[in-house]
């Protein structure tokens, strides 16, 4: 161990905190975290901890998710610079006043403030988004993501889904011509792709999953290689957990806000016990019923 692995071993201890940490962290990041996982896994792994201090290694709207769950508990982001761009692309009094307009649901892509989540019937993640939309009753407002919500009008065609125009700029960034490329260097890699990627990438991929699926599907899958159309450290913990098999990345699958986190900044949050996130009770209370909506609906 590392004197600075210790170094936050021994802060854990003293606070009796926890350190949860998405997919796309830094290997510094995932080799200290408690728990690694999608938004999904993280979100349940927040609303099931019984530690006092939760330190959220991720962007913004997931250590907010993780506060609107555990209000009572201490949740820091070791930088409040780590701001998710699509998040910031939904005008919630704008939602709202399409959702009147509309008289439509509005179903929330986790990737989202505390501010849009309050004004929405209930919250998905791309590991459910398919199943969540076909039980909702009405037409649907889907925010923020446009590419996500046009993976889950495919399987809705008959449905009247509104889709917000938003998008995440490291998936939209991935060209279905760097993903060939790949695949032509490596003609028996199996392509998994992220369903924030473009309807052109998910349509040549062999699987179409969320973090935790593309795990899933490369753990129980016979092939040795595969081309991984996500934010690229995904690979890193796909490598750590089958070092049997091989993973492609794209170099231009590298989400800047997610590198904001360092293990030194975890580090100095413990020390202070800052940057804590504080959020209106009154939009806690609203925000908290679309999320446990979304995880009473499960995977």
């Amino acid at each position: 161990m590392t004197m600075k692995a210790e170094q936050l071993r021994r802060l854990k201890e003293e606070h009796n905190a926890v350190i949860l940490a998405h997919n796309y962290q830094r290997p510094e990041i995932q080799d200290n975290a408690d728990y690694l996982g999608d938004s999904l896994g993280l979100a349940r792994q927040a609303s099931e901890t019984d530690a006092d201090v939760i330190v959220f290694c991720g962007v913004d709207f997931m250590a907010e998710s993780a506060k609107i769950l555990n209000p009572d508990k201490t949740v820091l982001l070791p930088d409040t610079g780590a701001r998710c761009p699509m998040a910031a692309m939904v005008d919630p009094e704008r939602l709202q006043h399409v959702k009147q307009e509309n008289d439509m649901d509005v179903v929330s892509y986790v990737n989202t403030t505390a501010e849009t989540k309050a004004v929405s019937d209930i919250c998905c993640t791309s590991a459910n988004a398919v199943k969540i939309v076909g039980s909702m009753p009405n037409g649907v407002i889907f925010v923020p993501d446009t590419n996500l919500g046009r993976w889950v009008q495919q399987h809705y065609e008959d449905r009247d889904i509104y889709l917000w125009p938003g998008f995440c700029p490291t998936h939209q960034g991935i060209e279905k011509t760097d993903v060939m490329a790949l695949k032509h260097q490596h003609p028996d890699a199996k392509i998994l792709a992220h369903p924030e990627c473009t309807l052109e990438v998910l349509d040549i991929a062999d699987a179409v999953e969320s973090t935790s699926g593309m795990l899933r599907y490369a753990h129980e899958s016979d092939a040795k290689e595969f081309i991984v159309a996500t934010e690229k450290e995904l690979a890193y913990r796909m490598k750590q957990e089958m070092p049997d098999k091989t993973f492609y990345t794209l170099d231009v699958a590298i989400c800047q806000t997610m590198k904001k986190i360092t293990l030194d900044k975890t580090i100095a949050s413990l020390e202070t016990m800052q940057p804590a996130i504080e959020l209106d009770p009154e939009v806690m209370d609203a925000a908290r019923v679309p999320l446990q909506r979304m995880m009473e609906m499960g995977r």
